[in-house]
C-alpha cells in the first residue's frame, strides 16, 4: 500500500443545504453535501494530486454509506475509516444567504460515532511515516478519546521528524469553558510546525491585538511557520527567516463563507509539501479561499490542478512585502 502524503483525523459530517433562503425553521428542502473541517483539508489536498489517508468513524447508516462513497469517489485512503454500529453519524444543516454573510448553522454530532473515537482505532498502523500530519482544534473537543487520539498522533509525528500542520478551527460550544478551549488548543499548537489561526482566533488563543504577534506567540513555542487569516485584507506569514503579508483577492460575488479557510489551509500546506516558499504558500490559501467562497457547499470550491494554474493565474500580483 502507498504511503500517505498527509494524514489528517476528523469528523466527517453530512451537511443538509437549504435550497432557498430564509431561516432554517422555515426551510421545506435541502439537498446533501459533506461537512468537517478536516475533510475538507483531506478532499482538497486529494484534488491536487496528493495522496491523503483520513481517519474517523462513520455510523452504520445512510448517512455513513454516502460519506464513505463521497470519500472513495476523492480518492481518499480509507483504511483508517471505521463503521460503528453503535453510534449515528453526525449532520449538520446551513442556511443558504445571498447577502455574502455568515449563513445560519445548526450541527447534529453530540454523541456520533466519530466522537467516540479513541488511540485504539489506529493501534497498529505506522501513520507517523506519512510527509505531513494535519489537525485541528475541533477534533480535542469531541471528547477525551479524541483528545488523546490528537495529541498522541502530534506526538508520533514530532518523534519521526515528520510535520504537523495545525488550524485552531475554533468552536466554543464544543468545550466546557472557553479557558480550557485555550489550554488544549495551545497546547496542540505547541506539537505543530505550521499554524494558521484566523486573526479573532489568534487574538483570543494569544491575548495579542496584531497578527505579527500572534505570529511571534506560536514562533516563541516552538511553530516554525505561522500564517494568520486576515480575512479580506489577506494574510500575514512568519518564519524565523522572513514575514510580511500577501494581499487578499477581490470578489465579485461571496456565495458562501463557509469552508473558505479549511481551502486557505489546502492552499498553504500543498504548497509547502511542494517546497515552495512561505509567502508563495500564503498567496495559494489567498486564492483557494477566495475560490471556495464562490460556490455552495464546504469543499465543492476545492480545486483540481488545472483550476487551480487558472485561480493562480487570475488572481492579481500581492503587495509588496515588508521583510525583516
Amino acid at each position: 500500500m502507498q504511503i500517505p502524503d498527509v494524514v489528517t483525523v476528523g469528523e466527517a459530517m453530512a451537511l443538509l443545504i437549504a435550497r432557498h433562503t430564509g431561516p432554517l425553521a422555515q426551510v421545506s428542502e435541502f439537498e446533501r453535501a459533506s461537512a468537517g473541517a478536516e475533510l475538507n483539508v483531506a478532499v482538497g489536498l486529494s484534488r491536487l494530486g496528493f495522496k491523503v489517508a483520513y481517519i474517523t468513524r462513520l455510523g452504520d447508516d445512510s448517512l455513513g454509506r454516502n460519506l464513505r462513497d463521497f470519500m472513495r469517489a476523492q480518492e481518499l485512503d480509507l483504511r483508517h475509516v471505521m463503521v460503528d454500529g453503535r453510534y449515528p453519524t453526525g449532520f449538520m444543516l446551513k442556511a443558504m444567504v445571498n447577502d455574502g454573510t455568515d449563513p445560519e448553522v445548526e450541527y447534529f454530532r453530540r454523541g456520533s460515532a466519530a466522537s467516540h473515537m479513541s488511540p485504539a482505532d489506529i493501534a497498529g498502523a505506522d501513520i507517523a511515516q506519512a510527509r505531513l500530519l494535519h489537525l485541528t482544534g475541533i477534533s480535542p473537543a469531541l471528547s477525551p478519546g479524541c483528545r488523546e487520539l490528537v495529541f498522541g498522533l502530534a506526538e508520533r509525528a514530532r518523534a519521526a521528524g515528520r510535520t504537523v500542520s495545525f488550524d485552531p478551527n475554533l468552536r466554543p460550544r464544543l468545550w466546557p469553558s472557553q479557558g480550557e478551549m485555550i489550554a488544549t488548543v495551545n497546547a496542540l499548537a505547541g506539537l505543530a510546525d505550521l499554524v494558521m489561526p484566523g486573526l479573532a482566533e489568534g487574538q483570543m488563543l494569544t491575548g495579542c491585538a496584531h497578527a505579527a504577534d500572534i505570529a511571534d506567540f506560536y514562533l516563541a513555542r516552538g511553530a516554525r511557520q505561522v500564517v494568520v487569516k486576515l480575512g479580506p485584507q489577506g494574510a500575514y506569514f512568519a518564519s524565523a527567516r522572513c514575514s510580511g503579508t500577501v494581499a487578499g483577492l477581490t470578489v465579485a460575488k461571496v456565495v458562501d463563507t463557509v469552508g473558505a479557510g479549511d481551502g486557505f489551509a489546502v492552499g498553504v500546506i500543498s504548497a509547502l509539501l511542494e517546497e515552495l516558499p512561505l509567502r508563495a504558500a500564503a498567496a495559494r490559501g489567498n486564492a483557494i479561499g477566495a475560490r471556495v467562497l464562490q460556490f455552495r457547499g464546504d469543499c465543492e470550491g476545492l480545486p483540481n490542478r488545472a483550476q487551480l494554474a487558472e485561480t493562480e493565474g487570475a488572481s492579481e500580483p500581492p503587495h509588496p512585502l515588508a521583510m525583516h
